[in-house]
């Protein structure tokens, strides 16, 4: 059952983001698609390939390991930290916008490089205002071992001490 629930939301919403979304801004916003492959077009698969590979393996970690799917409503339940998930929390949204690039890229369309950006935007607000607090709720230090499991972890310590230590003193 988890198999299928994580097939349906990898078709429906990076299906949707990366694929049914920009399809409609070519066909409606945009010149239309390109006449013929040229470097631009080339070029291009190279980070729609690396995004596309970001978000598959994340959507495996996150149900291999995790024990659930991308959706918020069906989140993981147990903590990734493998793979890409030890450098940040969320290198499948950093996937998606990868390969919104390389789409804005290939298609030659500014729409798309636009939409790639109020992507960011929104799903950098969705995690600071629901993911953040999700985090904290699921689990007393679901948050301090996310922060712990990261190479960086030391440096955000130390940073923060000395942020406080300016504050306060």
């Amino acid at each position: 059952m988890l198999f299928l629930r994580s097939l349906f939301f990898t078709v429906v919403i990076p299906g949707t983001v990366t694929v049914y979304i920009p399809f409609l801004i070519v066909t409606r916003w945009s010149p239309g698609m390109p006449v013929g492959w040229g470097a631009q077009q080339y070029l291009s698969v190279v980070p729609i390939a690396i995004g596309a590979a970001v978000l598959l393996h994340c959507i495996w970690l996150s149900y291999s390991i995790g024990r659930g799917t991308l959706a918020p409503v069906d989140a993981p339940r147990h903590l990734v930290v493998r793979g890409l998930y030890r450098y940040g929390r969320n290198p499948m949204y950093w996937g998606v916008l990868t390969i919104l690039l390389g789409e804005s890229l290939f298609f030659e369309s500014i729409t798309i490089l636009w939409y790639a950006a109020g992507f960011l935007v929104v799903f950098h607000v969705f995690v600071v205002l629901y993911g953040n607090r999700s985090c904290a709720d699921s689990s007393g230090n679901l948050t301090d071992s996310i922060a712990n499991s990261r190479p960086l972890a030391a440096w955000e310590a130390l940073r923060s001490r000395l942020t406080m230590a300016t504050i306060l003193g």
